[in-house]
């Protein structure tokens, strides 16, 4: 067995543990809603007289939760903003969220992408030529899109051959809008009944309008030019986001 095969055995063997362990001891039962409002009051306290270690720790936790494409990253999201307040809360959670998902990007990369590549490869050609072009531009607009599951799009991307560092600050951008909503509901924690009420059709709009805006620009630049005959390189050697 090479050295690349036995790194991925033991990254492999390391998540199934710790997902077995978090379901032997049925540790998502702190990240769910009616846990996080009951504790809400011992949390504060706890965070009024050690911040830092509070901040440290929670995390921990969440890039653990999301590296893992573990559920609770929304509740942890909501207890971010209860404790936190909004600046410190999206700081905090904004570097947290985005860290833990490139985590599971570069795990997906790792243990997935060549075995994918090989099997696939034909197939994914124009895929991976369109993120090479345009492949932040995706990402964004998949960040801002409600109906595109946080934990799938990580997994995805590590498939790919977008960079990290493309996907690290494009994705940290991308979330920040629902980051700061879900921080700022967090703060009216005891008001929420369920995850569902947080974004509202208008809100959701929104971040569709504002997600699909600058793929839809690009693409209209791209057709302006196309009828214009006009080349990147006329254009100022324009060069892809990211």
């Amino acid at each position: 067995m090479s050295n690349k095969a036995k790194q991925r055995f033991a990254i492999i063997a390391g998540v199934i543990v710790l997902i077995v362990v978090f379901k032997i001891l049925e540790l998502d039962r702190f990240l769910s809603l009616s846990y996080l409002k009951s504790s809400q009051e011992s949390f504060a306290g706890l965070y009024s007289r050690h911040r830092v270690m509070v901040i440290g720790a929670y995390m921990l936790i969440y890039v653990l939760v999301t590296a893992l494409s573990l559920p609770g990253a929304a509740v942890l999201t909501l207890a971010g903003g209860a404790l936190f307040g909004l600046l410190v809360g999206t700081v905090v959670i904004s570097f947290a969220s985005t860290i833990g998902a490139t985590l599971a990007c570069l795990f997906s990369r790792f243990l997935l992408r060549d075995w994918v590549q090989k099997r696939f490869g034909d197939k994914l050609k124009t895929i991976n030529l369109g993120i090479e072009n345009e492949g932040a531009f995706y990402l964004f607009t998949m960040r801002l899109i409600p109906a595109f599951p946080f934990f799938v799009i990580n997994l995805l991307m590590g498939l790919t051959r977008m960079r990290l560092f493309t996907f690290y600050w494009v994705s940290q951008v991308g979330m920040l809008a629902g980051t700061i909503v879900y921080v700022n509901a967090g703060k009216e924690l005891a008001k929420i009944d369920s995850l569902s009420g947080i974004l509202s059709p208008g809100l959701i709009i929104s971040f569709v309008i504002l997600g699909l805006f600058p793929i839809t620009g690009r693409k209209l630049m791209g057709w302006y030019r196309a009828k214009k005959g006009i080349s990147r390189e006329d254009s100022g050697n324009e060069k892809p986001m990211g």
